[in-house]
């Protein structure tokens, strides 16, 4: 008997049929059986499930005589089923890589559970969307099993059968059926949750839900969305039934009135014309379930139920349109508040900026306000020491307070506080441009930081790379960067890409990059404090994996690798760390199994880290493809393996100003199969990854000493003339000599 049951409702998807069923027959879990029911597809659909089956022994097709809709045809897949548990995927929808094997993993952890819910993406036509609603309900429920009486919040986790995995004993004890026509889903979604004893949940996109650009019959406008109506009455006879079930009954009939109310505000599904009607049919239904005391939710919604209830007379039209016209109003009068508020702000920026410049006032900012960290934080630190007489002052978004550290003086971008300390301050030190909105005042001094030492194009460069630059202008990036004085470099190489990439007026400075110099000279115990604080066992290798994102997939996220399979081939003894780039973090690539697998203790997500330098200093290896992250890592001289299995497409899509693949830091695979051999076979740190270590170094950490950040403070803020830097970057001790691991 299989583990799982796959079931496959098939009709009209001939297009898309190969990528969902592959989705399938490619998981790295091999324990299914995948029941293709074809609902009788008047195209190729047939003969293309035909075609798996006699190619796989796990696919078995069920030719249905006539076409019987979506619902009934999950019941004929059904009723073939042997699976422990039972799984729904529509056609044209398909799974992600390792789902199976993360649903193997949580319901045995869960000890084989009623239902085990997991997450989605959406993708369009024009390229994948962002988080579900649901991600934040699924990490909330972690390890936890419960029930639904116990955590009604489930009940707003989306309303569909492929985003579930059913115990099929349960599924059949309680006569779970389909029923015909359209939103089949909801009545049985709603049935078995308020029956199911024990839910699991899985923090982990397992279904691509594709948003298909035409034909998908929920977005066909007509008279089928009428059946919203009976899929509904079925599922409250039930409860009604059922008098255990009236702790159910107030929280399944607002779920009811929400998605009536959603699918009558959309024009792609009731028409104009039939809105009347259809408002009818839910005044009805709300007379006839409306359960006693019930009290709508706060919020738009719960406007729109208090309105639909409050008399027999209030039609569909005023129900709208009282939402409405309170919405626009209420819109309207914060733009023209935020309008206003801006213009103030404007031209007090112009006021104050008739004062002179105070000498001992500086302003700090990092990647778009994001925080304290990089070149800027380690620079106002080191000035706090030598220069305290100049005020620091950080521009961070709101979104970014809480993590601010302890005593640091900010303000928020656009608020009347930044715009009087940017009037008025001599210093501004930011590693991204400065937005175009505050004019640079003449005497003001603009240090450029940088994000690293650039292996890919950047700037005017990328001219010539109009897939990379999608979303920006060059020539307005280069007039904010007209602004800048002086600019950072940790390397020759560095500062003749930054005069080529900027051909704006301003001068290099060799000092290093401060953000660096922890790595050259960090406390011994700095790296074994962020070992205890990853959880990271005593004595673990651990190997640290950073990927940068690409510019040929929209969204930037490509999976180049099998983390679980990556984690479990490394073996006992390792610890298997992962840092996404920044422009990642808040994505799906976390909701696509990292997020899950750093839940089960299989690897450890150190995206949040605050600072990436701790990260460094606490891994032993690092594994990369063409992330900057490689020349700062360098200065610690350990190991570094690039993975560059699509250099060919990255350097066409973005550009290089180097092959990383013949001018290497370490060692090269160019395959999974090889990057496995790496660490297998213990290639990863011998002697001829050492050599190629040595010259990297040299070349990229040129200027690279430990005393980047003093070398800046003295020179911009002092006006003091600082010794040169070292040619030849610092020798620090290995990782095991400098930070012992520790629990």
């Amino acid at each position: 008997m299989p583990r799982f049951s796959i079931i496959v409702p098939v009709f009209k998807v001939q297009g898309f049929l190969h990528e969902c069923i592959d989705s399938v027959l490619g998981q790295s879990y091999p324990d299914f059986e995948l029941i293709a029911v074809d609902d009788r597809s008047p195209d190729s659909c047939g003969a293309i499930l035909d075609e798996y089956a006699a190619r796989d022994e796990r696919v078995r097709v069920l030719h249905l005589p006539e076409n019987v809709g979506l619902g009934r045809a999950r019941n004929a897949g059904l009723e073939q089923a042997r699976g422990d548990y039972v799984l729904f995927l529509d056609s044209d929808d398909f799974y992600t890589p390792g789902l199976l094997a993360a649903v193997a993993d949580r319901l045995k952890g869960a000890e084989d559970p009623d239902i085990l819910v997991f997450d989605h993406v959406r993708t369009h036509w024009w390229g994948r969307g962002g988080p579900s609603d649901a991600s934040t309900l699924l990490a909330a429920a972690g390890q936890d099993v419960f029930s639904l009486r116990e955590s009604p919040q489930y009940a707003h986790l989306f309303l569909v059968a492929w985003n579930k995995a059913y115990r099929r004993a349960f599924f059949q004890e309680h006569g779970l059926q389909y029923r015909p026509g359209l939103y089949e889903d909801a009545p049985v979604t709603y049935r078995s949750m308020v029956l199911a004893e024990r839910i699991a949940c899985l923090n982990r996109i397992g279904v691509e839900y594709r948003q298909r650009r035409q034909g998908a019959i929920t977005k066909t406008p007509g008279r089928r969305h009428f059946d919203i109506f009976p899929q509904y009455e079925g599922l409250f006879a039930f409860l009604e039934e059922h008098d255990d079930l009236a702790w159910a009954r107030p929280l399944l009939f607002e779920r009811a009135l929400d998605h009536m109310l959603y699918v009558i505000a959309r024009e792609d599904r009731v028409t104009p014309a039939d809105r009347p009607a259809f408002h009818r049919e839910m005044r009805a239904f709300h007379d006839r379930h409306c359960p006693e005391g019930f009290t709508p939710p706060q919020g738009p919604r719960g406007t729109e139920m208090r309105l639909l209830a409050s008399s027999p007379y209030v039609s569909y039209a005023a129900l709208r349109a009282g939402r409405g016209l309170r919405r626009l109003a209420g819109a309207g009068k914060r733009r023209t508040v935020d309008r206003a508020s801006e213009a103030a702000r404007r031209a007090m920026y112009g006021v104050r900026s008739k004062l002179p410049l105070d000498p001992h006032l500086a302003v700090y900012s990092a990647s778009h306000h994001a925080g304290v960290h990089g070149d800027p934080a380690a620079i106002h630190a080191r000035a706090r020491e030598l220069a305290p007489h100049i005020r620091g002052v950080w521009v961070v978004r709101e979104d970014a307070v809480d993590s601010l550290p302890p005593g640091t003086d900010y303000v928020t971008p656009g608020s009347r506080d930044h715009h009087a300390v940017a009037a008025r301050a001599t210093y501004w030190v930011n590693n991204v441009n400065w937005s175009g909105s505050l004019p640079k005042r003449p005497g003001s001094v603009h240090l450029q930081t940088h994000q690293g030492t650039p292996l890919k194009y950047m700037g005017a460069d990328l001219l010539d790379k109009p897939g990379a630059r999608h979303g920006f202008s060059v020539p307005k990036m280069l007039h904010r960067a007209d602004r800048w004085d002086l600019s950072l470099v940790a390397n020759r190489h560095s500062e003749l890409v930054w005069d080529r990439a900027y051909p704006c007026h301003f001068t290099s400075l060799r000092t290093g990059s401060p953000r660096n110099d922890v790595l050259v000279d960090a406390p011994a115990d700095r790296a074994a404090a962020v070992r205890r604080r990853l959880g990271i066992p005593a004595g673990n290798t651990v190997v640290l994996y950073a990927p940068t994102r690409r510019e040929y997939r929209r969204g930037g996220h490509v999976d180049r690798i099998d983390l679980a399979r990556f984690a479990a081939d490394l073996g006992a003894g390792h610890t298997l760390v992962v840092r996404l780039h920044p422009s990642l973090a808040t994505g799906t690539a976390r909701g696509l199994g990292l997020a899950d697998l750093h839940a089960r203790g299989v690897l450890v997500d150190a995206t949040d880290e605050p600072h990436v330098e701790d990260v460094m200093l606490a891994s032993d290896v690092l594994v990369t493809d063409y992330s900057a992250l490689m020349f700062d890592y360098a200065n610690l001289d350990r190991p570094i393996v690039v993975h560059a299995d699509d250099w060919a497409a990255y350097a066409a899509s973005r550009g290089a100003y180097f092959d990383i693949t013949a001018e290497a830091p370490g060692h090269v695979s160019r395959s999974y199969r090889e990057l496995a051999w790496l660490f297998a076979s213990g290639t990863w740190q011998d002697e001829e990854s050492a050599g190629l270590r040595a010259a990297f170094r040299a070349r990229f950490c040129e200027f690279d000493d430990g005393r980047a950040a003093e070398r800046v403070v003295r020179t911009v803020l002092l006006g003091e003339q600082p010794p040169e830097p070292r040619t030849a970057p610092a020798l620090p001790a290995p990782a095991t000599e400098r930070a012992p691991s520790m629990n």
